[in-house]
């Protein structure tokens, strides 16, 4: 058997010492740490917030136009999975607004809405009648903002209509609240010489067309009031919340009612209207629905416009009934996916 030189023995078991040296310093050192923790357990989801619980409060048809799905404005496809649009348009417009501002106050309505552009309340009658000839709780009618478009400001056919319609919605529910929209002043019909009413004061368009409103509505027990939408804009108007004239730039400070073509509603006019619908039709304060209401953000529309609107429509419908209090309420959150 052969061996190593002595010298290089010695080398080698120096090496393997060392070696054994360092892995039991090493081996030492491992058992003096401390046990490690068990990994902690996964964070445990937060469970989404509960849906607000709300009251039934039985259907609500809108029956209109354009100034009911909001034509010109981003209004027309807001949160239009929340009604029924009957006509199949896939619209959100106003009655999407007020669905939005009777949940935060804690109401479920069940909202229809069944809509024609340019339509005067003749056409859904005549065209529309097996559609909406049914048994609802409430109804909320718009109708042709000039009254007639071929004889602006005549109220004829409009009354008739409404008498009309109003009789067809009572005898499938003799318990049925329907009232009436008057409408607002349209600028392209007062300011450009060819309008009918071109020379007037804006606010006179709308006083006339609530005339008319409350001539139709006094034809028939069926109706039970009418809604003051227009008149709404004018108070706008006098208390500096909204520019009177689009047609020589809106002032700082100021919102313009009107959509593009001067004779729809904005998104500002739009909500405006759905706040005066709502306070009259449920008896609300709409000042309750406060400066972080959800349509108002959605629709981009600041904290102080929005309460400066709610103002405006808790003014008018107060104007409007001074005997009756509209009740403050306190508002419901919708929650991030509300």
């Amino acid at each position: 058997m052969n061996h190593p030189p002595p010298g290089r023995l010695g080398r080698i078991l120096g090496v393997c010492g060392s070696r054994a040296l360092l892995l039991s310093v090493l081996a030492s050192a491992l058992l003096a740490q401390p046990p490690t923790a068990a990994p902690a357990s996964a964070p445990t989801a937060t469970a989404p917030a509960a849906a607000p619980q709300l009251k039934p409060v039985g259907s609500v048809l809108f029956i209109g136009n354009s100034f009911l799905f909001g034509s010109g404005s981003a209004v027309r496809f807001h949160r239009s999975n929340t009604v029924t649009d009957l006509n199949g348009t896939g619209f959100g417009g106003v009655p999407a607004l007020f669905k939005t501002f009777a949940t935060q106050a804690g109401l479920d309505f069940t909202v229809s809405h069944e809509t024609v552009s340019g339509s005067g309340l003749d056409l859904h009658l005549e065209k529309k009648a097996d559609l909406i000839g049914r048994a609802w709780d409430r109804v909320v009618m718009v109708s042709q903002s000039l009254l007639n478009t071929a004889q602006p400001g005549n109220p004829d056919v409009l009354i008739r209509s409404a008498k009309q319609l109003a009789e067809l919605l009572h005898s499938k529910n003799p318990a049925v609240d329907i009232r009436l929209v008057a409408t607002w002043s349209r600028a392209d019909h007062v300011y450009p010489a060819k309008g009918h009413w071109h020379g007037k004061p804006i606010e006179q368009m709308a006083k006339d067309v609530r005339a008319a409103h409350d001539r139709a509505a006094a034809t028939t027990p069926f109706i039970r009031g009418v809604i003051p939408v227009g008149e709404a804009w004018n108070r706008a108007f006098l208390a500096g919340v909204a520019d009177p004239n689009p047609y020589d730039g809106v002032a700082f400070g100021q919102v313009d009612l009107w959509a593009h073509d001067q004779w729809h509603a904005s998104t500002y006019g739009y909500y405006l209207e759905a706040l005066v619908i709502f306070g009259d039709l449920t008896g609300l304060d709409p000042r309750s629905l406060g400066k972080n209401e959800r349509s108002a953000w959605e629709l981009g529309l600041s904290p102080a416009q929005a309460t400066a609107l709610q103002q405006v429509a808790f003014d008018e419908l107060s104007a409007q009934k001074p005997n009756r209090k509209l009740e403050p309420f306190t508002a419901v959150s919708l929650g991030k996916n509300g």
